[in-house]
């Protein structure tokens, strides 16, 4: 499966002058909502994952997301694994299990996000599910940004890796891009406007 591919055909491989996250910045931009519009791609797209999960022999009882970014992938991750999916949200900066979803004390966790970058939103969710009693096994993506270590591969992490590296991180394919901070980026030096895409204060 051609993941770069699938990104660029859904116009979610995005080159231009971005502001990410970190406030760092890049002549290029990973949208996965672009991917996930499209029902029959995000199907194709948990499925291949959870196949990879299924054939590390990763047992898992149920999926988390953090919000908002994460939640349509890790839902076709835990449809594609067979178990149930809950997430959690961020209210008044910092993340929350709400809505009435619960963790049994003992319950094997796969936290899932849609890009993982230095992981921080996903040690976020972890966090929470571990100290509600539950027990994280891995961490999932459909993308990883190449700060960390995806399983199957021999790239070590990047000091800002935020994971931890007993726990395997499951992605379909890694893009690493040019990122520059605020003060030396030559696209501003050239007089281009960065702008942010992404779904926080977008």
């Amino acid at each position: 499966m051609d993941i770069r591919k699938i990104y660029e055909d859904a116009k979610a491989l995005l080159n231009g002058h971005f502001i990410l996250s970190s406030g760092n910045h890049s002549p290029n931009y990973l949208q996965s909502a672009k991917v996930l519009e499209d029902p029959k791609t995000a199907e194709l797209l948990a499925t291949e994952l959870a196949k990879i999960i299924k054939e590390a022999g990763v047992e898992v009882d149920r999926v988390c997301a953090p919000a908002l970014g994460g939640i349509i992938a890790g839902y076709e991750l835990a449809r594609a694994l067979g178990v149930n999916s809950i997430f959690v949200e961020r209210k008044e900066g910092r993340m929350q299990l709400r809505r009435g979803f619960e963790v049994k004390r003992g319950e094997k966790f796969i936290i899932c996000e849609d890009i993982i970058t230095t992981g921080g939103s996903a040690m976020e969710a972890a966090e929470i599910i571990e100290n509600l009693g539950g027990e994280v096994v891995a961490f999932a993506a459909l993308a990883n940004r190449g700060f960390c270590k995806r399983y199957g591969t021999d790239k070590e992490p990047k000091r800002e890796c935020k994971l931890p590296k007993d726990k395997p991180l499951f992605a379909l394919e890694d893009f690493e891009f040019e990122i520059y901070s605020p003060n030396n980026c030559p696209l501003c030096k050239d007089g281009s406007i960065a702008i942010k895409p992404g779904s926080r204060d977008s």
